[in-house]
């Protein structure tokens, strides 16, 4: 079975994260920037015009999808890189994927999913 992680994460944690995944062979992702907030509700500033509240705060979507084997090894590496202690850390999706079909290929299924260098490939090793 497949599954997606959508991991919503700080700005600054992108690259300890990218890094720390790439650690363990997982090698392909999408990353997009959104905004949002959750139970912080946003942040007040203080500026020369005086208090505003800023209710959508910049964050980064990472999305991962990897075979369930390999699905706690990707959330623990990123709950552990993306952890500051702080409120606003992010948060974690995860669903299951159905199918996935390489377009150059056409092959489906987890073959679809397997990379060079990958965790798959890794742990054959």
């Amino acid at each position: 079975m497949l599954k997606k992680i959508e991991a919503i994460i700080r700005e600054d944690k992108v690259n300890d994260v990218m890094c720390a995944l790439k650690e363990i062979g997982i090698v392909g992702m999408s990353m997009f920037e959104v905004r949002g907030h959750g139970r912080q509700g946003g942040v007040q500033l203080v500026g020369r015009a005086g208090t505003y509240q800023v209710n959508l705060l910049p964050k980064i979507q990472l999305n991962i999808v990897l075979s369930e084997r390999n699905l706690e090894a990707a959330l623990e590496t990123i709950l552990k890189a993306a952890y500051t202690g702080e409120t606003g850390d992010g948060i974690i999706f995860v669903t299951p994927v159905e199918d996935v079909i390489r377009v150059r290929t056409r092959e489906r299924g987890e073959g679809a999913m397997i990379y060079p260098g990958d965790i798959d490939e890794r742990r054959k090793k």
